[in-house]
């Protein structure tokens, strides 16, 4: 019997949902970005990266893809436009507090275009998820931003690139949820 629970978000009225099948308990907003390390960026005129799915890991558990929970996404992101510190919210998501193991995201397609117009072939290592190993926390009443830092990097003789994670340059804050009176 698989154990991974698949979280959809789809809007306003997901976060309620969430609520119930994360357990019920105390939740908190984890707000995943992604930005550019330069790596061989210059290369490009365009990196549209679209992110199809989040997985996190529970801090008490053992590491499984049975015990990810997964979210499915609809991100995307032009890496291009995001080096130094700029970077794009690909997700938004309530999840229970607590602490968590890892991020990964599953990327389903990168559009790429080199500086010459050409089109570039741009794959994630061995068309896995990324994998950032930075610990963080969910805390209630707060976002916790996750800002993932990614780089293409060329392949040697292949002409092809691939995405990797930048872990020096990956970030969490936290900060208050605000909420809006009406």
């Amino acid at each position: 019997m698989r154990r991974r629970r698949y979280l959809e978000l789809a809007g306003a009225t997901t976060a309620a949902a969430l609520a119930g099948c994360t357990g019920g308990g105390a939740t908190g907003t984890l707000a995943t970005r992604v930005s550019d390390q330069p790596g061989d960026i210059s290369d490009f005129d365009s990196v549209v990266v679209t992110v199809t799915e989040l997985r996190v890991l529970p801090a008490d558990t053992e590491e499984s893809e049975d015990e990810e929970i997964t979210s499915e996404v609809d991100g995307e992101a032009d890496l291009v436009d995001l080096q130094g510190d700029d970077s794009a919210l690909v997700d938004e998501a309530e999840l229970d507090t607590g602490g968590y193991q890892y991020l990964k995201l599953g990327v389903g397609a990168v559009e790429a275009t080199l500086g010459d117009g050409g089109d570039a072939d741009v794959t994630t290592p061995g068309e896995a998820p990324l994998k950032f190993d930075t610990s963080f926390e969910i805390r209630q009443g707060e976002t916790t931003t996750f800002a993932a830092d990614v780089t293409p990097v060329r392949q040697g003789g292949s002409g092809g690139y691939v995405l990797q994670p930048v872990a020096e340059e990956t970030t969490v804050s936290y900060e208050p949820t605000t909420t809006q009176s009406g």
